[in-house]
């Protein structure tokens, strides 16, 4: 029966897969959006109710999926590395090799701005979250986007991986915090890729 179909996931901290009924798996995703949209709008401080409440499940259902908040947020920051990796290696794998590098910056900027990230949160609930997996496999896709941007002319050679994600998270970071109207992201952005450029592109 459809019902009873058990499809392996990934715990909270992408450790060892268990085994989820078909149900119980379309619960557990309905309660991640929920908590991520609920965490957004209201920080760390909302409440468990509420989550359940906004995704149509009893209270009971979440504690049995996350029996803390800290392992609710686990599961969001794994859900969201690994939603930015599938993303950026849709790019890497499809967009033009010099443009695609600057398109993954600017979506996950404007991304950042729309709504508080899970890295904030767990900052400001004081909660240490190690997700090494989905991070490493989200470094590795943008080491991907910048060799090829790279091998295209269209980011200098000497610009890393490391520097580019301590730029991502800066900016990202500037933007949740002071609000910026899309016009200072633009033009915040538009300095930060002439410095990530060659020179004679930049120029």
């Amino acid at each position: 029966m459809p019902n009873d179909q058990r499809i392996p996931e990934p715990d909270a901290s992408g450790g060892p897969a268990r085994t989820l009924r078909a149900d119980a798996r379309r619960n557990r995703t309905r309660i991640l959006e929920a908590a991520e949209a609920v965490f957004a709008a209201k920080g760390p401080s909302a409440s468990t109710e509420e989550i359940a409440q906004k995704a149509g499940v009893g209270i009971g259902t979440v504690f049995r999926h996350f029996p803390t908040k800290e392992s609710l947020l686990k599961a969001i920051m794994h859900a969201v590395a690994v939603r930015l990796t599938e993303e950026t290696r849709a790019l890497a794998a499809e967009g033009d090799p010099a443009t695609a590098f600057f398109a993954f910056f600017t979506r996950t900027v404007e991304q950042a701005a729309e709504k508080k990230t899970v890295v904030d949160l767990l900052a400001q609930a004081g909660i240490p979250v190690t997700v090494a997996k989905p991070v490493l496999a989200l470094r590795e896709a943008v080491e991907v986007l910048v060799g090829k941007a790279q091998q295209a002319g269209a980011v200098r050679p000497d610009v890393r991986v490391p520097e580019v994600m301590a730029l991502l998270i800066g900016v990202c970071q500037a933007s949740l915090h002071t609000r910026w109207e899309p016009d200072l992201r633009a033009r915040t952005l538009a300095i930060v890729f002439a410095g990530l450029r060659p020179a004679a592109a930049a120029g």
